[in-house]
């Protein structure tokens, strides 16, 4: 269910194409948050990501960003900045730009600092809550290109529910194997 709800944010950042190609606000804008439709329950669903994905990136030590499960393998500093590189970018998929200064290129690998790398990701969620907020509801239903595929809002918002998922399991299990229990289960 919440994988379902976390999907409709990303709805709302693919329907902000419109048919006349119009890009929607910046993030930076102030726009309210919705507090009912399917934006509003994509913004909790954020939330909860967000909560999970801080409290990770917090309780795991400083000293085992670096650690990786083998060779060739994303690190724990390296998921923690490819979750926040696709928070950043995806969204343009949708018409929404990524936050000023912000480039992709080496970004996953730009650094091993935890409290920098828990800046990034803060800075991430954020991105992607004010681009939601500054969507319509109405557009959720937009056609859209994604990775040379055509997608609506919704199904879009299921790609981006399905990789926030994927990333925090992987994270989950990085946390475990280096005998860090996620705070919540606790």
């Amino acid at each position: 269910m919440r994988t379902i709800r976390f999907t409709l944010i990303a709805a709302a950042l693919a329907g902000a194409v419109s048919a006349a190609g119009a890009q929607a606000a910046p993030a930076s804008a102030t726009a309210a948050a919705p507090t009912s439709g399917y934006r509003a329950e994509f913004l909790s669903e954020m939330k909860y990501f967000e909560g999970r994905f801080m409290q990770l990136a917090e309780a795991i030590p400083a000293d085992k960003y670096t650690w990786r499960p083998a060779a060739g393998v994303r690190s724990v500093a390296e998921v923690l900045l490819h979750v926040a590189a696709a928070n950043q970018g995806l969204p343009r998929m949708a018409g929404v730009q990524p936050p000023s200064g912000f480039s992709g290129q080496g970004y996953e690998a730009s650094t091993t600092d935890k409290a920098k790398i828990i800046a990034e990701l803060k800075k991430s969620f954020a991105h992607v809550q004010a681009a939601a907020s500054s969507m319509k509801d109405a557009d959720a239903d937009k056609a859209m290109k994604v990775f040379g595929m055509d997608m609506t809002g919704r199904s879009f918002s299921f790609f981006m529910a399905r990789h926030l998922g994927e990333h925090l399991g992987q994270l989950i299990a990085y946390a475990r194997v280096n005998g860090v229990v996620p705070p919540w289960s606790d």
